[in-house]
């Protein structure tokens, strides 16, 4: 599993910034996550950047600690009854996956992977869907 570790933390550009781009997942990576059931959906949680706009570097107890109350993530999978009651979604799908999404800060279930942390969430769980992830303050 140490190789987990170490592809899930290509994805963040920068090391010191933390800032994930989900195009550098690779499909193995995806792959062997953990596949929600019924109307969950997995989340990559976004960490945010590990220094502020001024430059000062952020410890990572703190960069940490953003990441368990983070509101944003990234969809990696969803399940396969994921959005698909009619009555309760009757416009379709709130989000699919790839997308950058909001939800409550402590939604869902948490827990570690190797590299991170991932959460599983019920799909009426997701308050809105967002374009890019540093549109949201952290901090």
């Amino acid at each position: 599993m140490e190789a987990t570790a170490t592809e899930l933390n290509k994805t963040y550009v920068d090391p010191s910034d933390r800032v994930l781009d989900p195009t550098l997942i690779e499909s193995s990576l995806i792959e062997r996550m953990p596949q929600p059931t019924g109307w969950r959906l997995l989340i990559l949680p976004y960490r945010g950047k590990g220094k502020t706009e001024g430059g000062i570097l952020l410890p990572d107890k703190i960069v940490e600690e953003g990441q368990v109350s983070t509101q944003v993530g990234y969809v990696l999978k969803a399940g396969s009854l994921a959005y698909k009651d009619t009555d309760k979604f009757p416009t379709g799908p709130w989000c699919a996956e790839k997308d950058w999404v909001m939800f409550a800060r402590y939604a869902g279930s948490r827990f570690k992977i190797d590299g991170g942390e991932v959460r599983i969430l019920n799909d009426d769980e997701i308050l809105a869907k967002i374009m890019d992830p540093e549109d949201v303050l952290h901090y």
